[in-house]
């Protein structure tokens, strides 16, 4: 999913050039989020007193204490998979209901045109494409070749294969529009949202019809790689769309925590978006004495800069991003939310920007 766990120490490694190019495939796992019903209960559990060293006790509260730390990331694991199952039961759901009623609709269509469902398909669908032209997959290398990272020679047949699956898609797509438009399809049920806060730096007006709230952290290389998307969204959408940064620095990357805080004491001196690119730049230069070298090199005020980062003046307010993510479901970065629609993972801009096209529809602003 091209995203970093937080409570996994290691993160999935995923190829850039493929990550760019590839259409975005997920396999739907819904976790238990609380234990069975009927399920034994672990001996002693109930007990204050844990364990006994001759006459003296070890009591629960002294554990529980000893053990806070872990049992936060354990609270923060089941308020995670609590969110998550109940978006993952709406989509189940949502997507299932379209599927049912685009099959229907393309079964209604054929019988009336009395051909299968196949010649349909093949009529209104893959009859009417092209072929993937030179200049389209040039054209499409050159747009993400910062991204892509390889060779054009190395990737051509995969971006060639997936611009035809992006064309399929859009004739499918148009061809079950024309199909709801024709027979008055009404969905009831729209999609899944959560409501985050929009609080945080941000660019464009507060006034825009979509808000995407980013969760990220400045450590991780997925994250790095949404910063050129999120810019190409600023320039396609303008003042249509506000863009907000939340904290969410991952437990294993060691170095993150302060980073966030760095751009925070920079946003003091009015310089935040200006940090947060320095900051992805130079990911492998994220140590305190980097931080404050970054400060100088931006012309901040040093002292008051260095000032800000010594005191952990920021850490608290990072931390309750951090809150706020896992309370929305966030388990990796980057995540975002369009309008309160989740996306997980490094997405490419047209994901991305399929979201956005329907939110700004909804909003008749298009």
């Amino acid at each position: 999913m091209n995203s970093e766990n937080r409570f996994q120490p290691v993160a999935r490694k995923v190829t850039l050039g493929m990550a760019a190019i590839a259409l975005v495939g997920s396999v739907l796992v819904l976790p238990a989020c609380s234990a069975q019903g009927g399920a034994n209960a672990s001996e002693g559990a109930d007990s204050d007193v844990l364990a006994t060293i001759g006459s003296k006790d070890v009591t629960r509260s002294e554990i529980a204490e000893e053990a806070k730390e872990g049992l936060h990331q354990a609270e923060m694991q089941k308020l995670q998979c609590e969110s998550n199952y109940k978006r993952s039961v709406h989509e189940v759901m949502e997507s299932t209901l379209k599927k049912v009623v685009q099959d229907r609709l393309i079964e209604e269509e054929a019988e009336g045109r009395g051909i299968s469902r196949d010649e349909l398909i093949q009529a209104e669908v893959d009859g009417k494409l092209g072929e993937v032209t030179d200049e389209e997959v040039s054209a499409f290398y050159e747009e993400r070749k910062a991204q892509i990272r390889q060779p054009m020679e190395n990737v051509e047949a995969q971006i060639r294969q997936h611009l035809a699956g992006q064309g399929r898609a859009a004739a499918y797509s148009a061809f079950i529009e024309g199909l709801e438009t024709k027979q008055s399809v009404a969905y009831k049920l729209g999609p899944y949202r959560i409501d985050v806060e929009s609080s945080g730096a941000a660019k464009g007006p507060a006034s825009a019809p979509v808000t995407i709230v980013e969760f990220s952290d400045f450590q991780c290389p997925y994250c790095s790689r949404v910063v050129p998307t999120l810019k190409q969204v600023e320039e396609k959408y303008g003042d249509n769309v506000r863009v907000v940064f939340r904290h969410f620095p991952l437990n294993f990357h060691k170095e993150a925590q302060k980073a966030s805080e760095a751009s925070l004491c920079a946003d003091e001196q009015g310089k935040f978006w200006e940090m947060h690119d320095l900051l992805f730049e130079e990911q492998r230069a994220l140590q305190v004495a980097d931080l404050k070298d970054k400060a100088k090199r931006l012309e901040l005020d040093s002292e008051k800069f260095e000032k800000c980062l010594d005191s952990n003046k920021y850490y608290a307010q990072v931390q309750e991003d951090i809150q706020a993510g896992v309370l929305a479901g966030v388990s990796g970065t980057p995540a975002m939310f369009i309008n309160g629609r989740f996306l997980s993972g490094a997405q490419p801009f047209e994901e991305i920007s399929k979201v956005i096209d329907d939110e700004l529809k909804s909003a008749g602003a298009v």
